[in-house]
């Protein structure tokens, strides 16, 4: 059974080929771990068909039911022919299963690489996707998954950033560059507050888009909740703001083509970078106990990450203040 401290310690190659056999599959002893930290997720080879991807869930994180609404989220549009990777259904139509103690899915291989977002032609096919994507999100609501907020992301954060792990000589100004974020969030949030919320993505960054014959294929639902449309488009922005502008007006092109965009939503793009650093720091903070994270992490709790880390702070503060992008 798995230990509710150190829960992933029982992931053996033996535990990981029975639990997938368990649903029916035979493994040939081939196991190959990913990278992937909130959760464990392996490569396991099939006798007969191609390699499964085995994802084994965190404990105590989502519920049974936010992890099913994910699942359901993700079948119902590759039913619509939408090029994401959605869970196995074993042929009672379960996506869901449990080994000794473990929540686990499997999932089939996508191969794939990660895309260049600075490439405008991509984004344009990214922007039609994630169009028509939020066109399935925006016909159903999340019943059990929570909603992108300033509350869970921001405040919570910093409070568990704030009791237990700013070293003392850096809480002051956390505190006090913190405060003046939390209140340019909040104000953001609340000047554009009757704008859509949806099903979304929610961590489209370039490790959850798999690249493949000018393509992409999109994985990794776990953070799916309610939110704005465009926190699914924000992380596919770098660069200066000229270069920003650019690559904006490109997915937005694309999102059009087959949804409506509204453009009050671009007000929300620095807040929601800004609540994406606090829930970082506050993910690593959670996961500390977990060995893997200090091992994968090193650089995190030190006293050069906090300085750096609050000079970053500092530096989002101002960015909330500047005009929004516009699309060209």
């Amino acid at each position: 059974m798995a230990d509710s401290q150190h829960p992933f310690q029982i992931l053996t190659p033996n535990f990981i080929m029975d639990a997938v056999e368990s649903q029916g599959f035979r493994c040939d002893c081939r196991t190959l771990a990913l990278n992937s930290y909130e959760n464990r997720v392996y490569q396991v080879g099939i006798e007969e068909g191609n390699p499964l991807i085995a994802k084994f869930y965190r404990p105590e994180r989502w519920s049974e039911e936010q992890i099913r609404e994910e699942h359901e989220l993700c079948l119902e549009l590759a039913e619509r022919e939408l090029p994401v990777v959605a869970p196995w259904r074993n042929p009672a139509g379960e996506t869901l299963f449990g080994y000794e103690g473990l929540l686990f899915a499997l999932y089939p291989r996508q191969g794939g690489h990660a895309p260049e977002f600075d490439n405008l032609d991509n984004l344009l096919i990214l922007g039609r996707m994630l169009g028509r994507m939020h066109s399935v999100g925006a016909l159903a609501p999340f019943r059990h998954r929570p909603v992108l907020d300033t509350e869970t992301f921001g405040t919570e954060s910093v409070a568990l950033i704030a009791e237990s792990f700013i070293p003392a000589e850096y809480r002051e100004s956390y505190l006090a560059v913190t405060e003046q974020l939390l209140s340019g969030i909040e104000a953001a949030f609340a000047e554009v507050s009757t704008v859509r919320r949806l099903r979304v993505h929610g961590d489209c960054h370039a490790g959850n888009i798999l690249w493949r014959d000018g393509a992409p294929h999109f994985v990794d639902f776990d953070d799916a909740r309610t939110a704005p449309a465009v926190q699914d488009l924000w992380m596919m922005l770098s660069g200066d703001r000229q270069r920003q502008t650019q690559q904006l007006d490109s997915l937005i092109e694309g999102y059009r083509e087959f949804n409506d965009f509204d453009p009050r939503e671009l007000r929300l793009v620095e807040p929601l970078r800004a609540l994406r650093m606090l829930h970082y720091n506050a993910w690593l903070a959670r996961r500390w106990e977990d060995p893997s994270f200090p091992l994968a992490f090193p650089w995190f709790n030190t006293l050069r990450y906090w300085g750096e880390h609050i000079l970053q702070l500092r530096e989002q503060v101002a960015a909330l203040s500047e005009e929004p992008l516009q699309l060209l």
